[in-house]
């Protein structure tokens, strides 16, 4: 499997976030966006997601699944934690299991806790848990039901050390299994398979 996109160009609000930009990410390997803040870092991810247009260029999933879209085949974790403050840890990985087609069951969404250090707060609601405990139930989320294609946005936002540690631990082990990681961030992820993508700053398009 192989993530390819060729001659990408963005606008948002009158400014060109980047144009020509093409790369590739083969399976088993991660790429890591960087660049200064505006430089369209984030707006890269949500574009393969779908939920952006681009300007010009193209991407494809080589290998994946023909009547899905890049966006249907990936994960997308963004800056904010998509959890529901009203349900537990555990129901709010119950409910994205079942959204995306994996495995709903306490057993499953427990597994996905202890991976991240939290299989203690599965009955705790949302609304009660640290900022870092947060982040580590959003992702738990990319465990719950399986894609072949992580983009992350800032993953390690809110985590200390050691749950940064697991972290890396996690995305290594995705792509033992042949998965692709995209993440924009700020911070080094400690991913030994990983490649650079630096994007430019932004410039205002003529018109």
């Amino acid at each position: 499997m192989r993530l390819r996109a060729w001659d990408l160009a963005m606008e948002r609000g009158g400014r060109r976030l980047f144009s020509q930009l093409s790369f590739e990410a083969e399976a088993g390997s991660a790429l890591i966006v960087t660049g200064p803040n505006g430089a369209g870092k984030s707006s890269l991810l949500r574009g393969l997601c779908g939920f952006l247009p681009f300007a010009a260029g193209g991407f494809a999933l080589d290998g994946g699944d023909a009547e899905r879209t890049v966006g249907e085949e990936a994960h997308y974790l963004g800056h904010l934690d998509a959890l529901k403050w009203a349900l537990t840890a555990g129901e709010n990985l119950a409910f994205w299991a079942g959204a995306l087609g994996g495995d709903p069951g306490r057993e499953a969404c427990r597994a996905a806790l202890v991976k991240v250090g939290l299989a203690h707060v599965i009955d705790f609601p949302a609304r009660a848990l640290s900022a870092g405990q947060k982040r580590r139930t959003a992702l738990a989320r990319l465990l719950v039901a399986r894609r072949p294609l992580w983009l992350l946005d800032e993953p390690t936002t809110a985590l200390d050390a050691a749950a940064q540690g697991a972290f890396a631990e996690i995305a290594e082990a995705f792509m033992d299994e042949g998965g692709i990681v995209v993440a924009a961030t700020h911070a080094p992820l400690g991913l030994a398979r990983a490649r650079e993508l630096r994007i430019g700053a932004a410039e205002r398009v003529a018109g």
